[in-house]
């Protein structure tokens, strides 16, 4: 898709068209998993709520190499779609899909059986264990379904497609929404299912959305639908397990990683009271949206960059470099400036508390502007990602995490208080790009276009 838009507009466009879908798709993940929150919260209670909540931290863990497997599969597809060779797009394709499949199976099996013995090693308190043990056993069990439609919807970015996984996505959504505490109260004679009314609405949306988006890429004939030859390419190809294990296992690794560094800096603010914590999570609930541009540009740049590797057009990559920073810099800046401008009006959404809301402002004023250059790295990481180079990005990536900001923010938060623990965001985020930067120029620009498949 994105090969014909570029013939006809500027690559800026081409991206901006990309990138449109992917950044509303976030949003419309994060709206989702707030307002069942919400659901929960309101119609079954706070020990509801926990025990939802106490199920997350696996999930994450699980999808992190999920995510990094799809990722890695729609580089591999966009490198094939840049050189017009539909019989890799549907080997990379067949082979990603039944990974994550038989991978859901055994994660359903194993951790199903020791669902209760995972949640208590989690030390999830005694008085919401049964009802956590109740929700993440359906999760279970249907792990497969939630990771077919992970993957499907990620590997259609390796040809351009962003509209269809929004699309799906959308409609998953209001599913979801309509269902849950229809499943919840039992609306129109559907059974009252609690704690699992979240679960099952959740297989319900999945299965509808995945064969509306089946249905729809077999009438757009999309590289992707599910014919008869991606259908008889759905087995393990070693070798293309290899690539995605080599791409892929990087990336997963990078996003735990990520979320550790997190519990490690609120364990630091949480030294400074509950008004500390407060304001870090309302500065994180803003912090998200401006971080959804910047991640969707990096994945633009990774896949523009495998299309045009594929398509031996590699003289493309600084221009789709140029392009990408250009684009962060105006997406990004204006949503900080807009944030910066409103701000007080912003955290008072979220806080209420005179003074939580001060500390909370006082953090987005030390810490919102270095997200310009936190979008900056994406990008490189992105461009380097679609050519196949994942090892020294990603180590450059943990080592600015837990060389720079976690120590960083230990030693700060020590010396000057809660202020050091959000200047360590800007200096892990200059420190990142310094080295990344150094890298592309000095190693990746020389020996690092190579095709994979």
């Amino acid at each position: 898709m994105s090969q014909s838009i570029e013939k006809i507009v500027p690559l800026w466009q081409a991206m901006l068209m990309f990138l449109l879908p992917l950044v509303m798709g976030n949003v419309l993940q994060s709206f989702s998993t707030t307002m069942g929150a919400i659901y929960y919260g309101q119609m079954l209670g706070v020990s509801a709520l926990a025990a939802a909540a106490a199920f997350l931290p696996v999930v994450f863990f699980l999808l992190s190499f999920l995510i990094g497997l799809s990722n890695a599969a729609a580089v591999l597809i966009g490198q094939a779609f840049g050189a017009h060779d539909q019989v890799s797009i549907n080997k990379v394709a067949g082979a990603s899909l039944m990974v994550c499949a038989i991978s859901g199976a055994v994660i359903a099996l194993v951790c199903g059986v020791f669902t209760r013995s995972l949640l208590e090693a989690m030390g999830t308190p005694p008085e919401i264990l049964a009802d956590a043990l109740t929700y993440a056993r359906v999760m279970f069990i249907f792990a497969p379904l939630l990771f077919i439609f992970i993957a499907y919807t990620t590997i259609l970015r390796g040809v351009g497609d962003t509209r269809s996984p929004f699309n799906a996505l959308l409609i998953c959504t209001v599913i979801n929404l309509v269902l849950t505490p229809a499943l919840i109260q039992g609306w129109g004679g559907l059974p009252q299912l609690g704690m699992t009314s979240a679960p099952y609405a959740a297989v319900v949306s999945y299965i509808l959305s995945l064969v509306w988006l089946c249905v729809h890429l077999r009438q757009v004939d999309s590289p992707l639908a599910l014919n008869y030859a991606l259908f008889s390419a759905l087995k393990i190809d070693l070798p293309i397990l290899k690539q995605l294990l080599r791409l892929g296992i990087p990336s997963g690794i990078q996003i735990v990683s990520v979320s550790l560094s997190e519990i490690a800096v609120i364990a630091f603010v949480n030294a400074f009271g509950s008004g500390a914590t407060a304001a870090y999570g309302a500065v994180n609930q803003i912090v998200g949206y401006v971080q959804f541009p910047a991640i969707s540009i990096g994945i633009a740049a990774s896949i523009f960059t495998a299309q045009s590797i594929g398509g031996a057009r590699v003289q493309r990559l600084r221009h789709i470099a140029r392009t990408a920073m250009c684009l962060n810099l105006a997406i990004g800046g204006s949503l900080i400036f807009i944030v910066y401008l409103f701000s007080s009006q912003i955290v008072g959404w979220f806080v209420n508390v005179p003074g939580t809301a001060a500390t909370a402002q006082r953090l987005i004023e030390i810490s919102l502007w270095s997200y310009l250059v936190f979008g900056l790295s994406q990008v490189l990481q992105g461009i380097m990602r679609g050519s196949g180079t994942v090892l020294w990005p990603t180590a450059i990536s943990i080592c600015a995490i837990w060389a720079l900001e976690v120590p960083v923010a230990y030693f700060l938060s020590r010396r000057i208080g809660l202020d050091g623990v959000w200047m360590a965001y800007p200096i892990a985020f200059a420190g990142g790009f310094v080295l990344q930067a150094a890298y592309y120029l000095m190693i990746w620009r020389k020996h690092g276009h190579a095709r994979l498949i």
